[in-house]
């Protein structure tokens, strides 16, 4: 029993292998598919949740800012993936005037808090960099990807609970995936990955490509010494502004006037029946 778990397990590692849009290797034990599937299911009962406490901003201005830039965005990613037209682009606006955050998971499903345009002061520009690399997650199946890192952790634990007998050992796959995936940051070097594509995919859009530089700056200065807890797993400030700034001219050089992108019909969600 332990060996046939053991072989099962090496198997698996051989057969799940997925190249990212970098050209990194990836281990894909979850499909894309099922990631997005998951994903819609956790973006509902959190969107839900955040309409019961009145936390979706629907102020217009807000709705067309966020909009506008998200949907150039999504015009260019599209033009890179075009499976991913068939994803249920959409943003939330989450009314928190104290966090800076955004995310975005498998299938377009978006969010981003108040905190991190007020209290950053972001430009458009900026805007549109902390959404490209967002937005780049989801293009590179990051979450797909960190589910599957979940999963093979559980198979592990289910061979160590065979050899050790430990019964408490075996945990559930799909809740560890679930957690890991849709709830914990991503790795460094998903981080990494995302910072090169969502510069691309900005400037592609229109944006330019020094707010790349500009917008970590001041995510990392508002952690007044100590690391603001959405950079807790990216690379050093120090090092993302070098790599970044070295990307500019590079980047500019893929649109050099800044033309800007169409704007894709992305969904503001501003109520739950949007969901449906």
């Amino acid at each position: 029993m332990r060996r046939a778990l053991i072989v099962a397990l090496s198997t698996a590692l051989i057969s799940a292998c997925a190249t990212s849009p970098t050209g990194r290797s990836q281990l894909m034990l979850i499909s894309p598919e099922a990631a997005i599937s998951e994903s819609r299911q956790a973006y509902v009962s959190t969107v839900t949740e955040l309409n019961q406490s009145h936390k979706l901003i629907t102020d217009k201005a807000w709705v067309q800012r966020i909009s506008t830039i998200t949907g150039r965005l999504v015009t260019e990613a599209i033009k890179t993936q075009p499976a991913s037209a068939d994803w249920q682009w959409s943003v939330a606006i989450i009314d928190d005037p104290d966090t800076l955050n955004a995310w975005c998971m498998a299938g377009g499903r978006m969010a981003i808090y108040s905190g991190i345009v007020t209290k950053l002061q972001l430009t458009d520009d900026e805007i549109a960099q902390i959404m490209g690399h967002e937005i780049s997650h989801a293009l590179a199946n990051h979450t797909a990807e960190q589910m599957s890192r979940a999963v093979l952790m559980n198979a592990g634990l289910s061979v160590a609970s065979q050899v050790t007998d430990n019964n408490g050992l075996v945990l559930n796959g799909t809740a560890i995936a679930a957690q890991l995936a849709l709830q914990l940051p991503n790795s460094r070097t998903a981080e990494s990955e995302a910072d090169r594509i969502g510069i691309e995919l900005a400037a592609r859009a229109g944006y330019n490509p020094s707010a790349a530089v500009s917008l970590w700056n001041k995510m990392s200065a508002s952690g007044n010494g100590s690391t603001p807890q959405f950079l807790s797993t990216h690379p050093s400030p120090e090092n993302r502004s070098k790599t970044l700034q070295s990307l500019g001219a590079e980047m500019r050089a893929l649109n050099p006037g800044l033309t800007k992108a169409k704007v894709y019909p992305v969904k503001i969600i501003t109520d739950v029946a949007q969901l449906k």
